[in-house]
C-alpha cells in the first residue's frame, strides 16, 4: 500500500509517500480502505520526534481517525461486514491507503456525511466526551470555557457542550475566529490577544466563574484557570503547548474545592475507546444524522500534500479540521 511517512523528525518536508506492507489484521479488528483521515496537533509532534507512539502502532505512519470502508473482518468481529462505510479512532496508522481498527473503535458513517467529514470526527469527538462529560461531568446547565475555540478540539466541545444544554465560552486569536465561535454557539468568545479571559469570564458570569474549562495551553494560561474557575470547577488539561511546568495557588484550589485533571487519549486501551464509542454513538451521532451538529472543515488536501497540511496545522490560520484525501492517491 502507500502510505505518508515521516522519514525522519523534522519539519513538515520530512512526509513522505512511500510503499508499505499491508497491516494484518488482529482477530476483533477490520481492515479499512482510507478515503480520508484527519490531521490534527498530535501528528505534528510525532513528525517532529516529540511524541513517540505507542506500542503496536506503526512508527512512522501518524494519523490517528479515518473514514473509509470495511474490506476485511477478523474472526471475532461482529458487528461489522465488508462493504460497510466507517469512521474510526485509531492508535496510528491512519495517513495510508489501508488501515487495521479494533472493531469497537469504528462507528458508522452518518449518511449525510461524507468520508472526509466523518474522518474529521473520531479524534476531536472522543477526546471531548471522554475529558468534557467523562471526566469533568459537565451537566446541562452548567457552563464551559474551552481554550482554542476555533480548533478541531474546539468546534466539537462548542457544538456537543451546546447541544446537551450547557453555555460554552471560547477563547481564539482573532475576530474572525471569535465571530465564527459564536455563530456555531458559544454564548461568547474572547479574543486572547486583546482581552484577559479570566477577568472576561469573571465579567460574564457575574463573579462566579466557569463549571468546566478544557485547556490544551497550560503553561501562564493556568493560574488564569484557577482564577476563573467556579466553587467546585473542574480543569481538564488535554495538552500544555505554552508549558508543563506552572505554579498553581493552592490555596485556591482548596478554598474553591477545585478538581484539576487531564488525560492523553492514544496510550488508553481498546475497552476504554470502545466506551466512548458507544456513548458518541448514543448521544451524538443523532445530533450528527439530524444536522443539529455539523463537521467543520477547513480545507482537504490530497494525501501526498501532507506537508502543505502540516504546516497549514503549524500557521494556526485554519478555523476546524485539515484533512487527507486518499481517494486519488
Amino acid at each position: 500500500m502507500k502510505a505518508i511517512i515521516i522519514t525522519q523528525p523534522g519539519p513538515p518536508e520530512v512526509l513522505q509517500l512511500a510503499d508499505r506492507p499491508t497491516p494484518v489484521m488482529a482477530d476483533n479488528e477490520v481492515l479499512v480502505k482510507v478515503m480520508a483521515a484527519g490531521v490534527n496537533r498530535p501528528d505534528v509532534a510525532q513528525r517532529k520526534g516529540n511524541y513517540p507512539p505507542p506500542a503496536g502502532a506503526p512508527k512512522d505512519i501518524p494519523g490517528l481517525e479515518i473514514a473509509g470502508i470495511i474490506t476485511e473482518t477478523g474472526s471475532n468481529v461482529q458487528r461489522w461486514k465488508i462493504g460497510d462505510k466507517v469512521c474510526a479512532l485509531v492508535t496510528g496508522g491512519g495517513y495510508a491507503e489501508f488501515c487495521n481498527v479494533p472493531e469497537g473503535q469504528c462507528l458508522p458513517v452518518p449518511e449525510n456525511l461524507s468520508f472526509a467529514e466523518a474522518a474529521s470526527l473520531p479524534e476531536t469527538f472522543f477526546t471531548v466526551w471522554s475529558n468534557v462529560f467523562d471526566r469533568a461531568n459537565l451537566q446541562p446547565g452548567e457552563s464551559l470555557l474551552v481554550h482554542g475555540g476555533s480548533s478541531g478540539i474546539g468546534v466539537a466541545a462548542i457544538q456537543m457542550a451546546t447541544a446537551l444544554g450547557s453555555t460554552v465560552y471560547v477563547t481564539a486569536g482573532s475576530e474572525e475566529k471569535c465571530i465564527f465561535c459564536e455563530q456555531l454557539g458559544a454564548a461568547n468568545a474572547i479574543n486572547y490577544k486583546t482581552e484577559n479571559f479570566s477577568e472576561t469570564i469573571l465579567q460574564l458570569t457575574s463573579g462566579k466563574g466557569v463549571n468546566v474549562i478544557l485547556d490544551m495551553i497550560g503553561g501562564d494560561y493556568t493560574p488564569l484557570n484557577i482564577k476563573c474557575l467556579a466553587d467546585d470547577g473542574r480543569l481538564v488539561m488535554i495538552n500544555a503547548m505554552r508549558g508543563k511546568d506552572v505554579q498553581v495557588d493552592l490555596a485556591a484550589v482548596m478554598r474553591k474545592r477545585l478538581n484539576l485533571t487531564g488525560s492523553l487519549l492514544r496510550s488508553r486501551d481498546t475497552g476504554f475507546k470502545s466506551a466512548i464509542a458507544k456513548n458518541l454513538e448514543e448521544h451524538i451521532w443523532p445530533l450528527l444524522a439530524s444536522g443539529k451538529i455539523k463537521p467543520v472543515i477547513y480545507k482537504i488536501f490530497p494525501a501526498n500534500e501532507a506537508s502543505k497540511a502540516h504546516e497549514l496545522m503549524e500557521s494556526s490560520e485554519h478555523i476546524g479540521k485539515i484533512m487527507l484525501s486518499f481517494e486519488d492517491l
